[in-house]
């Protein structure tokens, strides 16, 4: 049978449903997601009440559609970096195909898990789980694969002759404060986007270029810093990794040496003279903040780091369009974590390939 664009997006909006279905019915969900993410319980209820994507429109879902085609059969092998991800990863591959198979993380399942199950549950019975998915197994159709760059190249080099694999990778985001912006308001809407996920997503802002001079930059540094403190009173950080530590401490001492560091119970901001190059800081609420003369040094500042930005966040969209990759999702600061439901998050595979 041939699959209309109605009969995809109303596959599609099933699965919505079941996304609300367990949304309602949360409790047991958020302690399982807490024990396997290492997010904090205010953090995982942040996201599952601010952060799904529940809602959609008929045109974003039609391109959807476009962007995930007609293929006979699509296997999806998850990442356990942003766990609400799974939703968009499951309605791309359902949109593309009425036989689809998930393998979940292993170490973050619960809420792909139970997607899963609530659609099944409202007789959606083209989609399954498979926690022992072989990639080397699939025969025809394609392979959806979320997660590092080394996972990518691990599941193409296993892959079968004519099996298509489609891979997101890892990436980041940023924020552009333009000249005009006011840096508190700037400063509040960029730790909206911080906070979420704790920074582990590819939408999640890691640097934040400022259009003007040195004092600015500190500006925002301390605006910022004081939203995050604000913000980790009633959101607090997860648990950080013993590496992600180390990473942090090497981060806040380059910074110490060579600018300036402020340093919170929860997060570290450095902070930039123009014409420094940027340091990308790890994830877990760390924020480079980097003075920029004009627009024309941001996209330079930028340009060896560009092919993993993702995402952006500007108070002033038609500057950071003309600076930043072509592929990468734009939106106002505060928004970059609620993209929406029209295609991957990640633009990367449609422009460059």
């Amino acid at each position: 049978m041939v699959r209309t664009a109605a009969h995809r997006i109303a596959d599609v909006r099933r699965l919505l449903l079941a996304a609300r279905t367990i949304l309602e019915k949360r409790a047991d969900l958020v302690q399982a997601i807490v024990e396997s993410t290492g997010l904090s319980t205010e953090g995982v209820e942040l996201a599952l009440g601010s952060h799904v994507e529940l809602e959609a429109t008929d045109e974003e879902l039609s391109r959807l559609v476009a962007w995930a085609g007609d293929v006979s059969r699509v296997a999806v092998v998850l990442s356990a970096n942003v766990f609400v991800g799974a939703l968009r990863a499951i309605a791309l591959a359902r949109a593309a195909s009425d036989d689809v198979v998930v393998r979940p993380s292993r170490r973050d399942p619960a809420f792909a898990r139970a997607l899963v199950g609530a659609a099944n549950a409202l007789g959606d019975t083209h989609l399954r789980i498979d926690e022992a998915l072989d990639v080397a197994g699939v025969q025809a159709g394609e392979i959806h694969v979320y997660g590092r760059d080394e996972t990518i190249a691990d599941v193409r080099a296993r892959a079968r002759e004519g099996v298509r694999v489609r891979g997101h990778g890892s990436g980041m985001g940023i924020a552009l404060v333009g000249a005009a912006a006011d840096v508190s308001h700037a400063a509040r809407a960029l730790a909206d986007d911080v906070v979420v996920f704790d920074q582990r997503g590819c939408l999640s802002p890691r640097i934040a270029l400022v259009i003007g001079d040195e004092a600015r930059a500190l500006a925002l540094g301390d605006a910022l810093h004081a939203e995050l403190d604000r913000l980790g009173a009633t959101i607090p950080r997860g648990d950080v990794p013993k590496d992600e530590r180390a990473a942090s401490s090497r981060y806040v001492a380059t910074m110490t040496y060579a600018c300036r560091v402020l340093v919170g119970s929860q997060h570290a901001i450095g902070i930039a003279p123009p014409g420094a190059p940027l340091v990308l800081p790890p994830p877990y609420r760390h924020v480079h903040v980097a003075a920029c003369a004009s627009l024309a040094d941001a996209e330079q500042l930028l340009a060896p780091l560009a092919r993993a930005v993702v995402s952006v966040g500007s108070d002033d969209l038609e500057a950071a369009r003309a600076i930043v990759p072509p592929w990468a999702r734009l939106s106002a600061l505060g928004r970059m974590q609620r993209p929406p439901l029209d295609g991957p998050v990640d633009g990367r595979e449609a422009k460059l390939r």
